[in-house]
């Protein structure tokens, strides 16, 4: 058998801790501290921050948390792209992500799927230096027992039809597999305490009533922010073609928390959606 070509990480030690010892023990301690109301129906997916754990790790485990128990097969996770590329959408040209917890191989037979259900293109890429979806991976290392594949997507050109479309494409291709879909997004940046409070108050409504055209809608008054917005509307997209129809909110904090600076703060939420 062939070795992996593994994608190597940019951020373990960083981000967050390069020993597995010590990062299997923080990610354990946070979703042993997050406190779940009762979550009811059965869970199509989860919406979590993508900060350093340090910042948002405690927010973030709270949807993580949601999983616990479950067992898929393939877990979808969608993210934004913060750097620059030319291409709308974009995937790993690697084999697998590595963390100092493992490897998770990508489902290449489902992505290839995927592709063949979209208008346009995922463009595959080397070497990303993207965070916002390696730092969900060590959270599903801890709470998934099993072992399974990824199939990551990074939005770059955030737009409702490019979200739309791969939404939609996903929910087909989704539809007779056990999976999971993960949207990676961070909420308002860099305003006061109380600003911030109020754009992510009003993002977050907007993620809970399952419309995804209503967090563009947000984006595009400044009434909320969430950096990934589109992934968001993508996974809502595919949870509703897959049969969701309720978001619950499980947490919301910003890195004040964490800092003790309330002059310019990042906000951070955490949701669970299910049918």
């Amino acid at each position: 058998m062939t070795a992996l070509d593994l994608r190597p990480s940019p951020i373990a030690g960083t981000w967050y801790p390069a020993d597995p010892n010590s990062l299997a023990a923080s990610i354990d301690e946070y979703i042993d501290d997050a406190k779940l109301p009762e979550i009811q129906g059965q869970v199509v997916g989860v919406i979590a921050p993508h900060a350093g754990h340090r910042y948002s790790g405690a927010v973030a485990a709270y949807a993580f948390a949601a999983l616990r128990g479950l067992q898929p097969d393939l877990v979808a996770v969608i993210s934004p792209f913060h750097n620059y590329d030319p291409h709308p959408l974009l995937t790993t040209k690697h084999d697998a992500y590595v963390t100092p917890l493992g490897t998770i191989e990508v489902d290449q037979s489902t992505l290839a799927e995927l592709q063949t259900r979209m208008q346009i293109s995922i463009t595959p890429l080397a070497n990303d230096k993207e965070h916002s979806l390696e730092i969900e991976l060590p959270f599903l290392q801890r709470v998934l027992k099993n072992e399974f594949k990824l199939l990551p997507v990074m939005i770059r050109a955030q737009e409702e039809t490019v979200a739309r479309g791969l939404g939609e494409a996903l929910a087909r291709t989704l539809k007779n597999k056990n999976a999971i879909l993960v949207a990676s997004t961070d909420l308002s940046h860099f305003y006061e305490q109380q600003t911030a409070e109020e754009l992510d108050h009003e993002m977050l409504n907007r993620f809970s009533t399952l419309n995804p055209s209503s967090i563009f809608e947000a984006e595009r008054t400044s009434k909320g922010f969430a950096c990934g917005h589109a992934a968001v509307a993508a996974v809502q997209w595919a949870a509703k073609g897959l049969g969701a129809s309720k978001v619950q909110i499980l947490k919301h904090a910003t890195s004040a928390d964490v800092t003790g600076d309330h002059s310019s703060v990042v906000g951070y939420g955490a949701a669970v959606i299910t049918k």
